[in-house]
Protein backbone atom coordinates (compact mmCIF):
# COMPACT_ATOMS: atom_id res chain seq x y z
CA UNK A 1 0.00 0.00 0.00
CA UNK A 2 1.10 3.58 -0.58
CA UNK A 3 0.98 6.42 1.97
CA UNK A 4 -2.56 7.43 1.10
CA UNK A 5 -3.86 3.92 1.65
CA UNK A 6 -2.08 3.63 4.98
CA UNK A 7 -3.63 6.98 5.94
CA UNK A 8 -7.08 5.75 4.99
CA UNK A 9 -6.50 2.63 7.07
CA UNK A 10 -6.19 4.75 10.20
CA UNK A 11 -9.94 5.35 10.10
CA UNK A 12 -10.49 1.63 10.61
CA UNK A 13 -7.55 0.55 12.80
CA UNK A 14 -5.69 2.36 15.57
CA UNK A 15 -3.27 4.83 13.93
CA UNK A 16 -0.31 3.58 16.00
CA UNK A 17 -0.86 0.05 14.74
CA UNK A 18 -1.15 1.22 11.14
CA UNK A 19 2.08 3.21 11.43
CA UNK A 20 3.81 0.14 12.81
CA UNK A 21 2.54 -1.87 9.82
CA UNK A 22 3.76 0.85 7.46
CA UNK A 23 7.21 0.66 9.03
CA UNK A 24 7.23 -3.09 8.50
CA UNK A 25 6.35 -2.57 4.85
CA UNK A 26 9.04 0.10 4.60
CA UNK A 27 11.70 -2.45 5.66
CA UNK A 28 10.79 -4.63 2.69
CA UNK A 29 10.78 -1.66 0.34
CA UNK A 30 14.26 -0.57 1.43
CA UNK A 31 15.58 -3.97 0.35
CA UNK A 32 13.88 -3.66 -3.03
CA UNK A 33 15.23 -0.14 -3.47
CA UNK A 34 18.80 -1.24 -2.74
CA UNK A 35 18.53 -4.02 -5.33
CA UNK A 36 17.13 -1.68 -7.97
CA UNK A 37 19.71 1.03 -7.31
CA UNK A 38 22.79 -1.18 -6.97
CA UNK A 39 21.92 -4.18 -9.16
CA UNK A 40 24.00 -6.42 -6.88
CA UNK A 41 23.28 -9.55 -4.89
CA UNK A 42 22.44 -8.53 -1.30
CA UNK A 43 25.04 -9.44 1.29
CA UNK A 44 22.48 -11.28 3.40
CA UNK A 45 19.72 -13.41 1.93
CA UNK A 46 16.13 -12.22 1.82
CA UNK A 47 13.25 -13.99 3.53
CA UNK A 48 10.57 -15.53 1.30
CA UNK A 49 7.99 -12.85 2.09
CA UNK A 50 10.26 -10.11 0.69
CA UNK A 51 11.01 -12.14 -2.43
CA UNK A 52 7.34 -12.90 -3.04
CA UNK A 53 6.40 -9.26 -2.52
CA UNK A 54 9.07 -8.26 -5.03
CA UNK A 55 7.87 -10.78 -7.63
CA UNK A 56 4.27 -9.68 -7.14
CA UNK A 57 5.29 -6.05 -7.68
CA UNK A 58 7.06 -7.06 -10.92
CA UNK A 59 4.12 -9.13 -12.15
CA UNK A 60 1.54 -6.36 -11.82
CA UNK A 61 3.72 -4.23 -14.12
CA UNK A 62 3.04 -6.65 -17.00
CA UNK A 63 0.04 -5.98 -19.25
CA UNK A 64 -1.53 -9.40 -18.76
CA UNK A 65 -2.06 -8.48 -15.10
CA UNK A 66 -3.48 -4.98 -15.70
CA UNK A 67 -7.00 -4.54 -14.33
CA UNK A 68 -9.29 -4.09 -17.34
CA UNK A 69 -6.60 -5.07 -19.87
CA UNK A 70 -8.01 -5.80 -23.34
CA UNK A 71 -5.63 -8.02 -25.29
CA UNK A 72 -6.42 -8.59 -28.97
CA UNK A 73 -3.07 -9.96 -30.14
CA UNK A 74 -1.76 -13.47 -30.57
CA UNK A 75 0.54 -13.25 -27.54
CA UNK A 76 -1.22 -11.63 -24.61
CA UNK A 77 0.00 -13.68 -21.66
CA UNK A 78 -3.08 -15.86 -21.58
CA UNK A 79 -2.68 -18.92 -19.35
CA UNK A 80 -5.35 -21.61 -19.11
CA UNK A 81 -4.25 -23.11 -15.78
CA UNK A 82 -4.17 -21.17 -12.55
CA UNK A 83 -1.57 -23.62 -11.28
CA UNK A 84 0.74 -22.74 -14.17
CA UNK A 85 0.17 -19.02 -13.57
CA UNK A 86 1.06 -19.38 -9.89
CA UNK A 87 4.12 -21.49 -10.73
CA UNK A 88 5.47 -18.57 -12.75
CA UNK A 89 4.30 -15.87 -10.31
CA UNK A 90 2.12 -14.61 -13.20
CA UNK A 91 5.23 -13.45 -15.07
CA UNK A 92 4.01 -14.89 -18.36
CA UNK A 93 5.52 -12.78 -21.15
CA UNK A 94 9.04 -14.20 -20.99
CA UNK A 95 12.10 -12.07 -21.73
CA UNK A 96 13.38 -10.19 -24.76
CA UNK A 97 11.75 -9.36 -28.06
CA UNK A 98 11.70 -11.18 -31.38
CA UNK A 99 15.10 -9.81 -32.41
CA UNK A 100 16.98 -9.53 -29.14
CA UNK A 101 16.79 -11.61 -25.96
CA UNK A 102 18.05 -8.63 -23.93
CA UNK A 103 15.55 -6.08 -25.27
CA UNK A 104 12.80 -4.51 -23.15
CA UNK A 105 9.20 -5.51 -23.92
CA UNK A 106 6.73 -2.56 -24.01
CA UNK A 107 3.89 -4.72 -22.65
CA UNK A 108 6.02 -6.43 -20.00
CA UNK A 109 7.93 -3.88 -17.93
CA UNK A 110 8.02 -6.24 -14.94
CA UNK A 111 9.43 -9.21 -16.85
CA UNK A 112 11.95 -6.92 -18.55
CA UNK A 113 13.05 -5.58 -15.18
CA UNK A 114 13.39 -9.16 -13.93
CA UNK A 115 15.67 -9.94 -16.87
CA UNK A 116 17.90 -6.90 -16.37
CA UNK A 117 18.20 -7.43 -12.62
CA UNK A 118 18.99 -11.13 -12.99
CA UNK A 119 21.82 -10.43 -15.42
CA UNK A 120 23.19 -7.74 -13.11
CA UNK A 121 23.04 -9.93 -9.99
CA UNK A 122 24.61 -12.89 -11.79
CA UNK A 123 27.44 -10.66 -13.06
CA UNK A 124 28.08 -9.63 -9.46
CA UNK A 125 28.30 -13.28 -8.38
CA UNK A 126 30.71 -14.16 -11.21
CA UNK A 127 33.00 -11.39 -9.98
CA UNK A 128 32.64 -12.65 -6.41
CA UNK A 129 33.58 -16.16 -7.60
CA UNK A 130 36.88 -14.94 -9.03
CA UNK A 131 36.57 -13.40 -12.51
CA UNK A 132 36.92 -9.81 -11.36
CA UNK A 133 37.31 -8.18 -14.79
CA UNK A 134 34.24 -9.71 -16.46
CA UNK A 135 32.21 -6.87 -17.97
CA UNK A 136 29.00 -8.42 -19.30
CA UNK A 137 26.81 -11.50 -19.09
CA UNK A 138 23.29 -12.68 -19.71
CA UNK A 139 21.18 -15.66 -18.71
CA UNK A 140 20.00 -17.74 -21.65
CA UNK A 141 17.19 -20.34 -21.35
CA UNK A 142 19.27 -23.15 -22.82
CA UNK A 143 21.69 -25.59 -21.22
CA UNK A 144 25.44 -25.34 -21.77
CA UNK A 145 25.66 -27.22 -25.08
CA UNK A 146 23.15 -25.09 -26.97
CA UNK A 147 24.61 -21.94 -25.39
CA UNK A 148 28.00 -22.90 -26.83
CA UNK A 149 26.31 -23.39 -30.21
CA UNK A 150 24.89 -19.86 -29.99
CA UNK A 151 28.41 -18.49 -29.44
CA UNK A 152 29.79 -20.39 -32.44
CA UNK A 153 26.96 -19.18 -34.67
CA UNK A 154 27.71 -15.59 -33.63
CA UNK A 155 31.37 -16.05 -34.57
CA UNK A 156 30.31 -17.39 -38.00
CA UNK A 157 29.28 -13.86 -39.00
CA UNK A 158 32.60 -12.45 -37.88
CA UNK A 159 34.74 -15.17 -39.52
CA UNK A 160 32.75 -16.33 -42.57
CA UNK A 161 35.65 -18.28 -44.11
CA UNK A 162 36.37 -20.32 -41.00
CA UNK A 163 35.19 -23.94 -40.86
CA UNK A 164 37.24 -25.55 -38.07
CA UNK A 165 37.02 -25.45 -34.28
CA UNK A 166 40.11 -26.60 -32.41
CA UNK A 167 39.04 -28.64 -29.41
CA UNK A 168 41.29 -30.24 -26.79
CA UNK A 169 39.50 -33.54 -26.23
CA UNK A 170 36.97 -33.80 -23.42
CA UNK A 171 34.69 -36.86 -23.53
CA UNK A 172 31.33 -35.24 -23.00
CA UNK A 173 28.78 -35.44 -25.78
CA UNK A 174 27.00 -32.10 -25.58
CA UNK A 175 30.09 -29.92 -25.92
CA UNK A 176 31.18 -31.97 -28.96
CA UNK A 177 27.72 -31.84 -30.51
CA UNK A 178 27.54 -28.08 -29.93
CA UNK A 179 30.19 -27.63 -32.64
CA UNK A 180 28.52 -30.08 -35.05
CA UNK A 181 25.11 -28.46 -34.57
CA UNK A 182 26.59 -25.05 -35.42
CA UNK A 183 27.87 -26.52 -38.70
CA UNK A 184 31.60 -26.62 -37.96
CA UNK A 185 34.21 -29.34 -38.13
CA UNK A 186 35.78 -30.17 -34.77
CA UNK A 187 39.52 -30.72 -34.84
CA UNK A 188 40.22 -33.00 -31.90
CA UNK A 189 43.51 -32.43 -30.08
CA UNK A 190 44.44 -35.45 -28.01
CA UNK A 191 45.58 -34.85 -24.44
CA UNK A 192 49.01 -35.74 -23.09
CA UNK A 193 49.52 -37.95 -20.04
CA UNK A 194 51.56 -36.31 -17.27
CA UNK A 195 51.71 -38.67 -14.31
CA UNK A 196 48.07 -39.63 -13.80
CA UNK A 197 46.73 -36.40 -15.30
CA UNK A 198 45.53 -35.76 -18.84
CA UNK A 199 46.63 -32.26 -19.83
CA UNK A 200 46.37 -29.94 -22.81
CA UNK A 201 48.83 -30.52 -25.65
CA UNK A 202 49.55 -26.83 -26.23
CA UNK A 203 52.17 -27.48 -28.91
CA UNK A 204 49.73 -29.62 -30.87
CA UNK A 205 47.13 -26.83 -30.72
CA UNK A 206 49.54 -24.29 -32.15
CA UNK A 207 50.82 -26.70 -34.77
CA UNK A 208 47.27 -27.39 -35.94
CA UNK A 209 46.55 -23.66 -36.24
CA UNK A 210 49.62 -23.28 -38.44
CA UNK A 211 48.64 -26.31 -40.48
CA UNK A 212 45.04 -25.21 -41.10
CA UNK A 213 45.73 -21.49 -41.37
CA UNK A 214 44.52 -19.12 -38.68
CA UNK A 215 41.89 -17.57 -40.98
CA UNK A 216 40.24 -21.00 -41.36
CA UNK A 217 39.89 -21.55 -37.62
CA UNK A 218 36.66 -20.25 -36.07
CA UNK A 219 37.95 -20.51 -32.51
CA UNK A 220 39.67 -22.58 -29.89
CA UNK A 221 37.08 -24.34 -27.69
CA UNK A 222 38.64 -25.09 -24.30
CA UNK A 223 37.31 -26.57 -21.05
CA UNK A 224 37.73 -25.90 -17.34
CA UNK A 225 35.47 -28.23 -15.34
CA UNK A 226 35.86 -31.89 -16.31
CA UNK A 227 36.03 -35.47 -15.03
CA UNK A 228 39.35 -36.62 -13.55
CA UNK A 229 41.93 -37.70 -14.60
CA UNK A 230 41.28 -35.02 -17.25
CA UNK A 231 42.14 -31.66 -15.70
CA UNK A 232 41.28 -28.10 -16.78
CA UNK A 233 42.90 -26.92 -19.97
CA UNK A 234 45.99 -24.74 -19.86
CA UNK A 235 43.90 -21.62 -20.34
CA UNK A 236 46.71 -19.09 -20.02
CA UNK A 237 48.82 -20.72 -22.73
CA UNK A 238 45.80 -21.21 -25.00
CA UNK A 239 44.72 -17.59 -24.47
CA UNK A 240 48.18 -16.35 -25.48
CA UNK A 241 48.11 -18.50 -28.64
CA UNK A 242 44.66 -17.17 -29.54
CA UNK A 243 45.88 -13.61 -29.04
CA UNK A 244 49.01 -14.17 -31.12
CA UNK A 245 47.07 -15.68 -34.04
CA UNK A 246 44.00 -13.42 -33.66
CA UNK A 247 41.68 -16.39 -33.12
CA UNK A 248 38.61 -16.24 -30.83
CA UNK A 249 38.62 -18.34 -27.67
CA UNK A 250 35.44 -19.85 -26.19
CA UNK A 251 35.64 -21.55 -22.78
CA UNK A 252 33.26 -24.28 -21.61
CA UNK A 253 33.07 -23.50 -17.88
CA UNK A 254 30.05 -25.75 -17.32
CA UNK A 255 30.36 -26.19 -13.54
CA UNK A 256 33.40 -24.00 -12.95
CA UNK A 257 31.77 -21.07 -11.12
CA UNK A 258 31.84 -23.13 -7.91
CA UNK A 259 35.61 -23.59 -8.23
CA UNK A 260 37.96 -20.72 -7.41
CA UNK A 261 40.68 -22.52 -9.39
CA UNK A 262 38.59 -22.67 -12.57
CA UNK A 263 37.57 -19.03 -12.21
CA UNK A 264 41.18 -18.02 -11.59
CA UNK A 265 42.22 -19.75 -14.83
CA UNK A 266 39.64 -17.71 -16.75
CA UNK A 267 40.72 -14.48 -15.06
CA UNK A 268 44.39 -15.14 -15.83
CA UNK A 269 43.67 -16.23 -19.40
CA UNK A 270 41.84 -12.97 -20.06
CA UNK A 271 44.67 -11.01 -18.44
CA UNK A 272 47.55 -12.47 -20.45
CA UNK A 273 45.79 -13.37 -23.69
CA UNK A 274 42.37 -13.74 -25.26
CA UNK A 275 39.11 -15.19 -23.97
CA UNK A 276 36.02 -14.03 -25.85
CA UNK A 277 33.30 -15.79 -23.86
CA UNK A 278 32.90 -18.37 -21.11
CA UNK A 279 29.73 -20.37 -20.56
CA UNK A 280 28.44 -21.93 -17.33
CA UNK A 281 25.40 -23.94 -16.36
CA UNK A 282 22.81 -22.58 -13.95
CA UNK A 283 21.79 -25.92 -12.45
CA UNK A 284 25.35 -27.11 -11.78
CA UNK A 285 26.52 -23.89 -10.13
CA UNK A 286 23.38 -22.47 -8.50
CA UNK A 287 21.24 -25.53 -7.70
CA UNK A 288 18.23 -24.62 -9.86
CA UNK A 289 16.33 -26.80 -12.37
CA UNK A 290 18.08 -27.75 -15.62
CA UNK A 291 17.50 -25.48 -18.60
CA UNK A 292 19.61 -22.35 -18.27
CA UNK A 293 23.15 -21.07 -18.69
CA UNK A 294 25.17 -17.88 -18.35
CA UNK A 295 27.15 -16.50 -21.28
CA UNK A 296 29.78 -14.06 -20.00
CA UNK A 297 32.76 -12.21 -21.37
CA UNK A 298 35.12 -9.26 -21.31
CA UNK A 299 33.82 -7.34 -24.33
CA UNK A 300 30.36 -5.85 -24.00
CA UNK A 301 29.76 -5.59 -27.74
CA UNK A 302 30.54 -9.26 -28.40
CA UNK A 303 28.26 -10.48 -25.58
CA UNK A 304 25.55 -8.19 -26.96
CA UNK A 305 26.06 -9.70 -30.41
CA UNK A 306 25.51 -13.18 -28.95
CA UNK A 307 22.31 -12.08 -27.23
CA UNK A 308 21.02 -10.63 -30.52
CA UNK A 309 21.71 -13.94 -32.27
CA UNK A 310 19.06 -15.67 -30.13
CA UNK A 311 15.90 -15.84 -32.30
CA UNK A 312 12.65 -14.74 -30.70
CA UNK A 313 11.58 -14.23 -27.13
CA UNK A 314 12.69 -16.62 -24.43
CA UNK A 315 11.40 -18.31 -21.31
CA UNK A 316 11.92 -16.30 -18.14
CA UNK A 317 11.94 -19.43 -15.95
CA UNK A 318 15.74 -19.83 -15.68
CA UNK A 319 16.15 -16.11 -14.91
CA UNK A 320 13.40 -16.27 -12.31
CA UNK A 321 14.85 -19.41 -10.70
CA UNK A 322 18.39 -18.09 -10.35
CA UNK A 323 17.26 -14.64 -9.14
CA UNK A 324 15.06 -16.18 -6.43
CA UNK A 325 17.93 -18.47 -5.40
CA UNK A 326 20.55 -15.73 -5.18
CA UNK A 327 18.22 -13.37 -3.31
CA UNK A 328 17.50 -16.20 -0.86
CA UNK A 329 21.17 -16.99 -0.34
CA UNK A 330 22.71 -13.55 -0.54
CA UNK A 331 26.43 -13.17 -1.15
CA UNK A 332 27.24 -14.53 2.30
CA UNK A 333 25.15 -17.65 1.71
CA UNK A 334 26.74 -18.35 -1.67
CA UNK A 335 30.23 -17.82 -0.27
CA UNK A 336 29.41 -20.32 2.48
CA UNK A 337 28.32 -22.89 -0.12
CA UNK A 338 31.62 -22.41 -1.99
CA UNK A 339 33.54 -22.86 1.26
CA UNK A 340 31.62 -26.03 2.15
CA UNK A 341 32.21 -27.46 -1.32
CA UNK A 342 35.97 -27.11 -0.88
CA UNK A 343 35.78 -28.78 2.51
CA UNK A 344 33.75 -31.66 1.06
CA UNK A 345 36.30 -32.10 -1.73
CA UNK A 346 39.08 -32.52 0.84
CA UNK A 347 36.95 -34.91 2.87
CA UNK A 348 35.92 -37.00 -0.14
CA UNK A 349 39.54 -37.15 -1.29
CA UNK A 350 40.86 -38.35 2.08
CA UNK A 351 38.12 -40.96 2.51
CA UNK A 352 38.50 -42.33 -1.02
CA UNK A 353 42.24 -42.64 -0.46
CA UNK A 354 41.63 -44.71 2.69
CA UNK A 355 39.15 -46.94 0.85
CA UNK A 356 41.59 -47.40 -2.02
CA UNK A 357 44.26 -48.72 0.33
CA UNK A 358 41.87 -51.34 1.72
CA UNK A 359 41.31 -52.81 -1.76
CA UNK A 360 44.84 -52.36 -3.08
CA UNK A 361 43.76 -49.57 -5.41
CA UNK A 362 44.80 -45.95 -5.39
CA UNK A 363 43.32 -42.50 -5.66
CA UNK A 364 44.74 -41.13 -8.90
CA UNK A 365 46.97 -38.09 -8.39
CA UNK A 366 45.12 -35.25 -10.14
CA UNK A 367 45.97 -32.08 -8.18
CA UNK A 368 44.94 -29.77 -11.04
CA UNK A 369 41.32 -30.96 -10.95
CA UNK A 370 39.51 -29.10 -8.13
CA UNK A 371 36.13 -30.85 -8.37
CA UNK A 372 36.42 -34.42 -9.68
CA UNK A 373 38.38 -37.41 -8.32
CA UNK A 374 39.22 -40.80 -9.79
CA UNK A 375 39.74 -44.11 -7.99
CA UNK A 376 41.68 -46.77 -9.89
CA UNK A 377 39.97 -50.11 -10.56
CA UNK A 378 43.01 -52.06 -11.75
CA UNK A 379 42.57 -55.07 -9.50
CA UNK A 380 38.83 -55.14 -10.04
CA UNK A 381 39.41 -55.09 -13.79
CA UNK A 382 41.63 -58.16 -13.44
CA UNK A 383 38.83 -59.97 -11.63
CA UNK A 384 36.76 -60.40 -14.81
CA UNK A 385 36.12 -58.67 -18.13
CA UNK A 386 32.80 -57.24 -16.94
CA UNK A 387 33.67 -56.45 -13.33
CA UNK A 388 34.05 -52.71 -13.86
CA UNK A 389 30.67 -52.27 -15.55
CA UNK A 390 29.11 -54.58 -12.97
CA UNK A 391 30.37 -52.26 -10.25
CA UNK A 392 28.57 -49.40 -12.00
CA UNK A 393 25.40 -51.47 -12.10
CA UNK A 394 25.65 -52.31 -8.43
CA UNK A 395 26.11 -48.68 -7.43
CA UNK A 396 23.21 -47.60 -9.60
CA UNK A 397 20.82 -50.16 -8.12
CA UNK A 398 21.93 -48.96 -4.67
CA UNK A 399 20.78 -45.44 -5.60
CA UNK A 400 24.25 -43.95 -6.02
CA UNK A 401 23.93 -41.31 -8.73
CA UNK A 402 26.63 -39.24 -10.36
CA UNK A 403 29.47 -41.72 -9.90
CA UNK A 404 30.84 -43.08 -13.20
CA UNK A 405 32.83 -46.21 -13.86
CA UNK A 406 35.16 -45.98 -16.85
CA UNK A 407 36.29 -49.30 -18.34
CA UNK A 408 39.23 -49.59 -20.70
CA UNK A 409 38.81 -49.43 -24.45
CA UNK A 410 35.22 -48.21 -24.82
CA UNK A 411 34.26 -47.12 -28.33
CA UNK A 412 31.66 -44.42 -28.89
CA UNK A 413 30.44 -42.84 -32.13
CA UNK A 414 29.09 -39.31 -31.88
CA UNK A 415 27.79 -37.73 -35.09
CA UNK A 416 29.93 -40.06 -37.23
CA UNK A 417 33.07 -39.40 -35.16
CA UNK A 418 34.41 -42.49 -33.36
CA UNK A 419 36.26 -42.02 -30.08
CA UNK A 420 38.50 -44.73 -28.65
CA UNK A 421 38.57 -45.04 -24.88
CA UNK A 422 35.47 -42.87 -24.66
CA UNK A 423 34.82 -41.29 -21.25
CA UNK A 424 38.52 -41.50 -20.39
CA UNK A 425 39.43 -38.48 -22.60
CA UNK A 426 42.20 -40.39 -24.36
CA UNK A 427 42.59 -43.37 -26.66
CA UNK A 428 44.47 -45.46 -24.09
CA UNK A 429 44.39 -44.63 -20.39
CA UNK A 430 46.54 -46.96 -18.24
CA UNK A 431 43.72 -48.24 -16.01
CA UNK A 432 39.98 -48.43 -15.48
CA UNK A 433 38.67 -46.12 -12.77
CA UNK A 434 35.66 -44.71 -10.94
CA UNK A 435 34.77 -41.01 -10.84
CA UNK A 436 33.19 -39.09 -7.99
CA UNK A 437 32.86 -35.33 -7.66
CA UNK A 438 32.41 -32.83 -4.89
CA UNK A 439 29.93 -30.32 -6.27
CA UNK A 440 28.16 -27.39 -4.66
CA UNK A 441 25.50 -28.44 -2.15
CA UNK A 442 27.12 -31.79 -1.34
CA UNK A 443 26.94 -32.78 2.34
CA UNK A 444 29.10 -34.95 4.58
CA UNK A 445 26.30 -37.49 4.85
CA UNK A 446 26.30 -37.83 1.04
CA UNK A 447 30.00 -38.67 1.09
CA UNK A 448 29.64 -41.11 3.98
CA UNK A 449 26.70 -42.93 2.41
CA UNK A 450 28.46 -43.16 -0.97
CA UNK A 451 31.58 -44.63 0.62
CA UNK A 452 29.55 -47.08 2.67
CA UNK A 453 27.78 -48.39 -0.43
CA UNK A 454 30.96 -48.45 -2.52
CA UNK A 455 32.73 -50.38 0.23
CA UNK A 456 29.89 -52.91 0.33
CA UNK A 457 30.10 -53.42 -3.45
CA UNK A 458 33.88 -53.85 -3.36
CA UNK A 459 33.54 -56.40 -0.53
CA UNK A 460 31.17 -58.40 -2.72
CA UNK A 461 33.79 -58.63 -5.46
CA UNK A 462 36.49 -59.58 -2.95
CA UNK A 463 34.28 -62.31 -1.48
CA UNK A 464 33.36 -63.74 -4.87
CA UNK A 465 37.00 -63.67 -5.98
CA UNK A 466 38.08 -65.57 -2.89
CA UNK A 467 35.41 -68.18 -3.69
CA UNK A 468 36.52 -68.37 -7.30
CA UNK A 469 33.15 -67.15 -8.58
CA UNK A 470 32.03 -64.35 -10.86
CA UNK A 471 29.67 -61.69 -9.59
CA UNK A 472 26.20 -62.30 -11.09
CA UNK A 473 25.48 -59.98 -14.01
CA UNK A 474 22.77 -57.34 -13.75
CA UNK A 475 20.03 -57.02 -16.34
CA UNK A 476 21.08 -55.35 -19.59
CA UNK A 477 19.13 -52.14 -19.03
CA UNK A 478 20.60 -51.47 -15.60
CA UNK A 479 24.09 -52.43 -16.67
CA UNK A 480 24.00 -50.02 -19.60
CA UNK A 481 22.68 -47.13 -17.54
CA UNK A 482 25.13 -47.40 -14.71
CA UNK A 483 28.14 -48.21 -16.82
CA UNK A 484 28.45 -44.49 -16.82
CA UNK A 485 27.46 -42.50 -19.88
CA UNK A 486 28.97 -39.07 -19.31
CA UNK A 487 26.25 -36.64 -18.32
CA UNK A 488 25.42 -34.15 -21.09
Amino acid sequence: MNGENFGASERLVNAAYVRQGAQGRRAHELRLRALLEQGKCPEDGWDESTIELFLHELAIMDSNNFLGNCGVGEREGRVASGMVARRHYRLIHGIGRSGDISAVQPKAAGSSLLNKLTNSVVLDIIKLAGVRTVTSCFVVPMATGMSLTLCFLTLRHKRPKAKYIIWPRIDQKSCFKSMITAGFEPVVIENVLEGDELRTDVKAVEAKIQDLGAENVLCVHSTTSCFAPRVPDRLEELAVICSNYNIPHIVNNAYGVQSSKCMHLIQQGARVGRIDAFIQSLDKNFMVPVGGAIIAGFNDSFILDISKMYPGRASASPSLDVLITLLSLGESGYRQLLKERKEMFSYLSSQLRKLAEVYNERLLNTPHNPISLALSLENLDKHSDMAVTQLGSMLFTRQVSGARVVPLGSLQTVNNYTFKGFMSHTNYYPCAYLNAASAIGMKKQDVDLFLKRLDKCMKTFRKEKSNGKDVPEMDNCTKHTSAGEAED
